[in-house]
């Protein structure tokens, strides 16, 4: 590819693999942090920094290495950590400061985040990790050598997030934290961990809310509301959905026609959509499959089980669930998620087995020893959910003493048989 021929900024893989060298050596502007590519007459490639001395003000190069030895993303990794050094009036290119004998923190939480990437973590973890090292992490720690952080640099940084109580953020950021260093000390980076401590020191967080949620005796009441409700059958397909098999809504809003098998009344959501990046299987009652034989008559043409209307999203929006409830006379007594809580409640006072109800929510507990299978309980969920399926059922249409007995009696028996 001839130099003249690039159309946009920053230069993608492509580009720069594919740039032709010229009769003389030629500096392109890879388009963002002052960072260039160079081609020399051979087709040999290299990256450099311009910036400008702290002592005399004049413009410098500094080299990033040669391409494609350091990808794009390690030249800017490289060059935001000289950047941070020019902050503390240091010259990079000083011959006493030239790289330091270990990498910077910056270049290490880079090269875990990647590996995290490339290891088919969920798209939503992904964008948290890059949230955290992008506005708490990297701004505190990422020019300092890894071998040279401190455990007082890490409790600062923990109380920062924490004085703005975001209690959730900062959980997660120390776990992380453990990983990159955990990651380091293997690499042979660093010899010790300085975060290892700090839920020592970490400051409690404040009582969660529950979402608001039914109790089994509101249930009759609202399942008539929510069937008379004037919604679009989609929507309330994909509220009953969520309410009979107790599944995240944003895993029922970003469903696909190919993850189920409504023969076998099976959907296998891949790892990638799962919070721990595992697949899951969630077995679906009769109830769920007849109303999916009937949405395929709408939309089972479209990729997806509950497209947009829209054209800024794929799929539905992830307040129609709710919106949903809302318009049945529920808004902010129940909610997508509570419908799990919910869920969660009947189970266990019927007498049905925690392991299976955990896994049906996709729950990941110690309790559990850590069993997460993806075909783990399948028989007995089966039978589970087609009884919590059947029980919702007679409770909207104000089931007799006689057919509840009838109910918790199949509790016992489908136990044994699944």
């Amino acid at each position: 590819m001839k130099r003249q021929d690039i159309k946009r900024r920053p230069l993608a893989d492509t580009v720069l693999a594919s740039l032709e060298p010229e009769a003389k050596e030629y500096r392109e502007s890879y388009g963002i942090d002052r960072i260039y590519f160079v081609v020399n007459q051979s087709g040999r490639k290299r990256w450099e920094w311009r910036y400008k001395k702290p002592a005399s003000g004049k413009w410098s190069w500094l080299g990033l290495g040669t391409y494609p030895d350091v990808s794009a993303k390690g030249a800017r990794a490289k060059a935001l950590t000289f950047s941070d050094m020019l902050d503390r009036g240091i010259d990079p290119a000083a011959p006493k400061q030239v790289a330091p004998a270990a990498p910077s923190f910056r270049e290490v939480a880079e090269a875990w985040y990647e590996k995290k990437a490339r290891d088919g973590r969920a798209i939503k973890t992904m964008k948290s990790m890059r949230y955290a090292l992008d506005n708490d992490i990297l701004p505190a720690l990422g020019a300092t050598p890894i071998d040279k952080v401190t455990r007082r640099q890490c409790a600062e940084l923990q109380r920062s997030i924490e004085d703005r109580g975001a209690h959730n953020t900062s959980e997660k950021a120390r776990s992380w934290l453990n990983q990159i260093f955990g990651m380091a000390i293997a690499r042979g980076l660093c010899e010790n961990n300085p975060a290892s401590n700090l839920i020592d020191i970490a400051e409690k967080a404040p009582a969660v809310e529950q979402y608001p949620h039914l109790m089994e005796s509101e249930l009759p009441e609202f399942m008539q509301a929510l069937r008379e409700s004037p919604s679009k059958i989609m929507a309330k397909v994909a509220a009953w959905m969520v309410l009979r098999t107790a599944s995240r809504p944003g895993m029922v809003r970003s469903a696909e026609w190919s993850e189920f098998d409504l023969e076998a009344k099976l959907w296998a959501v891949p790892a990638i959509k799962m919070k721990m990046s595992r697949d899951h299987l969630v077995p679906l009652p009769d109830q769920v499959i007849a109303d999916l034989l009937e949405l395929q008559r709408h939309t089972g043409r479209s990729r997806f089980l509950f497209p947009s209307e829209g054209l800024k999203s794929q799929v539905m929006s992830d307040a129609t669930i709710n919106k949903v409830f809302a318009q049945a006379g529920y808004k902010r007594r129940m909610t997508g998620h509570g419908s799990r809580h919910t869920c969660k409640t009947i189970l266990s006072e019927h007498g049905w087995p925690d392991a299976w109800s955990e896994m049906q929510l996709a729950h990941k507990k110690v309790g559990l020893r850590g069993v997460y299978d993806k075909a783990a309980y399948l028989d007995g969920r089966r039978v589970m959910m087609q009884w919590y399926s059947d029980y919702l059922d007679a409770l909207e249409s104000g089931a007799d003493a006689e057919t509840k007995t009838a109910l918790k009696a199949r509790v016992v028996r489908e136990q044994g048989l699944a």
